[in-house]
Formats: structure tokens, C-alpha cells, sequence
């Protein structure tokens, strides 16, 4: 769609009069002065992909990946200390970046562990095929939706998201324990753990701050410290149930289709749970209800 500058008077009468109206406009001016995504693919038996975002968008980038590449195996560059723009009021455990060098080796193990990944390595001015930080170029839904089908939209692409697209080895120490992660970002206020202190075998994933917090509803928790993200992934796959929010974890629990339970977060309700074995809550007595019936379940 073509695009025409309004002369400055037009805008302000635009924005006061006709609010979706100014939002259409600014989104057109949005698009007008963004890149062409290349569609054409010039060989998708060694593409290789760049991303510089969250570790959990790495893993809900994996199926558009896959789609790009097709039957051929996948190339990954992880850029770091790329400025994550969350603003002041944000508390991210990275600070100011989405990756880091100490991230990015711990992402590496879990990366290679895949079947359809070649290589995973640290970008560092490579030639790159894909660039999948176009995402967070283009104006998307930014808080809402599915992070998986943002990449679908950009790059004409689908897959479905309802089948396992991670793989990760079992640890069967972990087959009795409800396995717990709660980041500070992402919280649905109101919502208490604490009623799971009538169940045994509760673990922790997550940063020890995480943990001292979360101990403070649950004393009776231990915590899982990890030394990569594949021994992560590995306690998630074999655990009777998964409980988190929407960090990173989650993106493992949902990626391998486990048993598990997503804590919507209502300012930014942007991770969906697909397929079997998944339910997502926002409000407390359905949390306890959920949690019961998947511990009483087979498949739920």
C-alpha cells in the first residue's frame, strides 16, 4: 500500500479526531520506511540464521526456522549484548541486553543437541541468510499474540505448534517432582503458590533470588541450579508436571509439549499454550483446579 505524508495540521486534526484512524497512519509510515524481507531463499541446504533476542525467543523461533530451512539442517549465530530497549522500570536478570557471552554458552549445548542443527555459534560478523531480529524491526503485536507465529507472519512461513519441536535426553531423578519456575517479570498479580505445599517434590528452576522468593510460599522447595540450558531442558521432559510463567523455562516446557501450566501474563499476553498436555490460568481458584486434575490426568 502506497504511503502519503499528511501536511502537519492534518496529523493533529488526524490524532484528535480519529484515534484508530492516527494509529493506521503511523503504522503505514512504520512500514514505508522498513527493508523488503527477502522470501526467496537461495539455498536452504546450509542457511544460516542470526538472532540476538531472549533465549526463549531463540526457542520460539526454532519452528520458523525449520520451515525456512525445510528438510535441511539449520545454521544458528547468537548475537550478543544487542540493547534490549526495556526502559528503566524493567528488571530483566540480563540488565540492559538479551544475550550475553554467559547465556550464549549455556544455549550452545541445547542448540547442538538438536537434530536439525548443524552449528551454533556466536556471531561475529558472519554472512547470514536470515536475519530473524527483523522481527523486532517491523511493527508486529508487540505484547500480544504468539512470539512462534511473529516469525511465521515476517518470513511467509507456518508449522504446527502443536507437536514437540525441541528435543532434550530424560533425567529420570526427576520423574515424581512438580517442577517449578517463576521469573519477577511476568507475574499475574494475586496469584499464590502457596496451596502446592501439600504436594511433595517440588523443584525450582530459576535464578537463586527467584528461588529465595519463592521459598518464602513454599519452604519445603528445593532448587535445581544448572550448569547449561540442556540440562535444563532435561528436567522439564521428565517431570510429572511443569508450572511457570512466561520465561524462559515455559519456552522449553512448551517446545517439548510436557505436562505443564502457563501463568498468563495479562499486561503482555504474547506466549500460548498449543497442544496436548498444556492449560494456561490467569485467575487462582482455576490455577488449584488445573493443577489437580493434570496431577490426576494422563494427559490433560
Amino acid at each position: 500500500m502506497s504511503f502519503k505524508k499528511l501536511p502537519l495540521l492534518k496529523k493533529l486534526a488526524l490524532k484528535r479526531n480519529n484515534k484508530r484512524g492516527y494509529q493506521d497512519y503511523k503504522l503505514l509510515r512504520h512500514l514505508h520506511t522498513m527493508p523488503p524481507v527477502n522470501l526467496e531463499f537461495q539455498s536452504a541446504e546450509n542457511l544460516h540464521f542470526k538472532h540476538s533476542g531472549n533465549s526463549g525467543d531463540v526457542i520460539y523461533a526454532l519452528p520458523a526456522m525449520y520451515a525456512i530451512a525445510k528438510n535441511n539442517p539449520v545454521n544458528l549465530f547468537l548475537n550478543p549484548n544487542v540493547d534490549a530497549g526495556y526502559g528503566k522500570n524493567v528488571y530483566h536478570p540480563l540488565g540492559a541486553v538479551m544475550l550475553n557471552a554467559k547465556v550464549i554458552s549455556m544455549l550452545k549445548p541445547l542448540m547442538e543437541y538438536q537434530s536439525r542443527i548443524k552449528s551454533c555459534d556466536t556471531f561475529t560478523d558472519q554472512k547470514v541468510d536470515v536475519d530473524l531480529d527483523l522481527i523486532r524491526s517491523y511493527p508486529l503485536l508487540g505484547g500480544l499474540g504468539n512470539i512462534t507465529r511473529w516469525y511465521f507472519y515476517l518470513f511467509a512461513v507456518n508449522a504446527d505448534l502443536s507437536i514437540p519441536w525441541l528435543e532434550a535426553p530424560d533425567n529420570l531423578s526427576y520423574q515424581d517432582s512438580i517442577v517449578i519456575a517463576r521469573s519477577h517479570r511476568y507475574r499475574n498479580p494475586g496469584i499464590d503458590f502457596s496451596f502446592l505445599k501439600k504436594y511433595s517434590n517440588l523443584v525450582f528452576l530459576g535464578l537463586p533470588e527467584e528461588y529465595a522468593d519463592i521459598k518464602k510460599m513454599l519452604p519445603s522447595i528445593t532448587h535445581a541450579p544448572v550448569n547449561d540450558f540442556l540440562e535444563m531442558a532435561s528436567i522439564i521432559k521428565s517431570c510429572k508436571l511443569f508450572i511457570g510463567n512466561q520465561s524462559f523455562p515455559f519456552s522449553i516446557a512448551e517446545a517439548l509439549k510436557v505436562k505443564r501450566v502457563l501463568e498468563v501474563c495479562y499486561y503482555c499476553p504474547n506466549v500460548s499454550v498449543e497442544g496436548i498436555n498444556g492449560y494456561d490460568f490467569c485467575y487462582q481458584p482455576q490455577f488449584e483446579k488445573i493443577v489437580e486434575r493434570a496431577l490426576e490426568a494422563t494427559s490433560i
